[in-house]
């Protein structure tokens, strides 16, 4: 959790930058965390292997191993960390390359501190009560799941087998449907399973389908189609989506939203069905069958 009286988190900074690292251990020590700073990737994955943090801050562009390197690693070992990236580069594919190495957030240099605060008590905040544990502790998988990292996202998807099949079967071969109801959006399925609009979710396992296929989802996309659902035909403005899903808006310049709205599509879409996800332009982004 971020700084109490009771609690004091651990950040390990790592920045080849000599100057923006002590200013930036400082600026955070005095905030209130305990902080181990180092000058390369090389250093982080030992600190990180010898104790590890409650939250990450990488600079992208470091020597020998950067970054985005040490995420794809600690990703790779079933780390869970959350990591904040640091980075000089502005473009989308820049910053899409630092969520595809499995970062949760970035900050582009030069930076207001208290940004980099905001973000990092974002980050301790939605770490803390995923299961239980301690921030970076991963989850575990639902039972008779199988669990491994999504492709390209670092982030942990779990699978099973299909749901099974109680009521009245659905259309199209959808499981059947245990009494929610086909006219209001995201009702509940005997008190466990969230539908609308051909989708079907178990939040509980954590798991969702569409139609008789099961889902592949990252924990924030499993989130993100989860607040869709239970909000199904209503348009939900980006700060809204921001603030449930990452616990702090990142403003109308940030890119995390329409990078994950575009996994989501990938895995929804399927030939000659309707889009499920809409952009509503200058609003945010509503489901819906059409």
């Amino acid at each position: 959790m971020p700084p109490t009286a009771s609690h004091t988190p651990t950040v390990l900074l790592a920045e080849d930058d000599r100057a923006i690292r002590n200013a930036l251990e400082r600026a955070l020590t005095l905030e209130g965390y305990r902080v181990t700073a180092v000058a390369d990737g090389v250093e982080a994955l030992a600190q990180a292997h010898r104790s590890r943090p409650d939250v990450l801050v990488l600079d992208v562009m470091m020597p020998g191993i950067d970054g985005l390197q040490v995420c794809r690693v600690l990703r790779a070992e079933g780390d869970r960390t959350p990591v904040l990236m640091l980075t000089a580069l502005v473009e989308t594919a820049d910053r899409i390359a630092g969520l595809d190495a499995g970062a949760d957030d970035y900050v582009v240099k030069p930076f207001d501190v208290e940004e980099v605060f905001a973000r990092l008590r974002a980050l301790l905040r939605r770490a803390a009560p995923a299961s239980g544990t301690a921030p970076g502790t991963a989850s575990a998988p639902a039972p008779g799941s199988a669990s491994g990292p999504a492709p390209g996202t670092g982030e942990p998807v779990v699978r099973g087998a299909a749901p099974e099949t109680t009521g009245t079967p659905g259309r199209s071969g959808t499981p059947g449907r245990t009494g929610a109801s086909n006219g209001r959006p995201g009702a509940s399925a005997a008190g466990r399973f969230v539908e609308a609009a051909g989708l079907r979710m178990d939040p509980r396992a954590r798991r969702a389908w569409r139609g008789r296929r099961e889902l592949e989802l990252t924990r924030t996309e499993f989130e993100l189609l989860e607040l869709l659902i239970r909000n199904a035909g209503i348009v939900l403005d980006h700060s809204t989506i921001y603030d449930r899903i990452w616990g702090y808006d990142f403003g109308p310049g940030s890119k995390n939203l329409a990078v994950y709205v575009g996994y989501l599509r990938r895995k929804l879409d399927e030939p000659g069905a309707p889009q499920l996800i809409h952009t509503v332009r200058g609003v945010g982004y509503v489901l819906r069958e059409d």
